[in-house]
């Protein structure tokens, strides 16, 4: 069905977020009529055989034909262009709609919650027969393909929303699994486990809403970006003849496609300054076009080839060694004086490390100072962006 959605709407020329925004409306819309069907003909069945696992499952499929109704206005406005107001764009919408997906959900899973312990409190054997296991198997098998297309295209066009949706495709698919099972042993051993099943379902469907909410805040508030991406944009810019390394690198998340990073590159101080700009700016357009992001490299300056300022420099990364085994030091440069010298440099640690900025500083400072006493640092602590230690 959604190859030939596809073949209807989406163009051979198109590409980039016109494509992506296509596939996302085609799945979202193909998720609303699959789940609207879903729920009305287990509601039918749900209210026929009085089983409220079946109306709860129901219940689940309407909450997910709401979600790809919000996904879908969330594609829709997440592709508005820039403008004066939102000179960013508009791609945190998608995570916005995605909010409010995972708040529906939670809402609907506290009802089915509620309606499973009037059932355990008051019981009532449902009717079972061959129509309500069809339609049970059915909704299996359409949930099923339902997943296939969504995790595809989610690859395809690297959207979140989609990924969730195929995750949540899989979780329904277990939900009605455990509703089909509840319905057979209650036909062959009149055992009723259908309100518990219910009772099981429904918080099945808060844990997936409270799971979604969680993931979607994320992007929001400011989480680090993928290892892979990370890697890439270290692979890209010290693949550069005068770049010895990198760091303070921050990517800011405006939305699906909308990236904005900045990044230190390390060059050498007697380097030609106009020969190394012009290498800045041809890898911040190469970063632009292999990532789709705006780039911004600010050059740093260091002395390469002076012996004294090489041995200071592994005295000072020995040093922040001891203190704590991953830190990294940048921005190394000295000066020096008749009667001592100053080594100035930046140090990276994870946020939440057990020791204060000024705790770190003071260790530093000692530990250098164990190695030659003219030897005075000015340290300033950074924290790591980029990933959780």
């Amino acid at each position: 069905m959604i190859k030939l959605l596809s073949k209807l709407f989406v163009k051979e020329n198109e590409s980039g977020e016109v494509l992506r925004q296509k596939y996302g409306m085609i799945c979202s819309g193909a998720g609303i009529a699959l789940n609207i069907l879903l729920f009305i003909i287990k509601f039918t069945a749900g209210s026929l055989s009085g089983a409220i696992s079946v109306t709860a499952d129901a219940f689940n499929n309407l909450s997910d034909s709401g979600s790809s109704l919000i996904t879908m206005f969330g594609f829709r406005m997440a592709s508005k262009k820039p403008d004066p107001e939102h000179p960013f764009g508009h791609g945190r919408i998608e995570y916005l709609s995605g909010i409010a997906v995972s708040i529906l959900i939670v809402l609907m899973g506290f009802e089915l919650l509620t309606s499973s312990f009037d059932k355990i409190m008051n019981p009532a054997s449902p009717e079972t027969g061959a129509v309500v296991f069809v339609i049970l198997a059915v909704s299996i098998a359409v949930k099923f393909y339902m997943f296939l297309y969504n995790r595809k295209y989610g690859k395809v066009c690297n959207s979140a929303a989609m990924k969730a949706t195929a995750t949540d495709c899989l979780s329904d698919m277990i939900s009605t699994a455990v509703v089909f099972i509840s319905m057979i042993i209650t036909h062959f051993t009149n055992v009723n486990i259908d309100a518990y099943c219910g009772l099981a379902v429904s918080l099945f469907i808060l844990w997936a809403g409270l799971k979604s909410a969680y993931e979607t805040v994320g992007p929001l508030l400011g989480q680090p970006p993928e290892k892979e991406f990370v890697e890439e944009i270290e692979r890209i810019v010290t693949a550069g003849k005068d770049i010895i390394g990198i760091h303070d690198l921050i990517v800011h998340d405006y939305g699906p496609g909308r990236r904005i990073i900045s990044l230190h590159a390390e060059v050498p101080a007697s380097g030609d300054i106009l020969d190394i700009h012009d290498e800045i700016d041809n890898l911040e357009r190469e970063l632009s076009d292999k990532l789709g992001c705006i780039a911004v490299i600010h050059m740093d300056p260091i002395q390469t080839d002076n012996e004294n300022v090489t041995r200071l420099k592994e005295i000072a990364e020995n040093a922040c060694k001891r203190v704590y085994e991953n830190m990294h030091l940048h921005d190394f440069r000295i000066v020096e004086g008749n009667t001592h010298t100053n080594l100035i440099f930046d140090v990276v640690v994870p946020h939440g490390f057990k020791m204060t900025d000024s705790e770190i500083k003071k260790r530093i400072q000692e530990e250098i100072k164990a190695e030659d006493e003219s030897l005075f640092t000015v340290v300033t602590v950074d924290k790591n962006f980029t990933m959780n230690e």
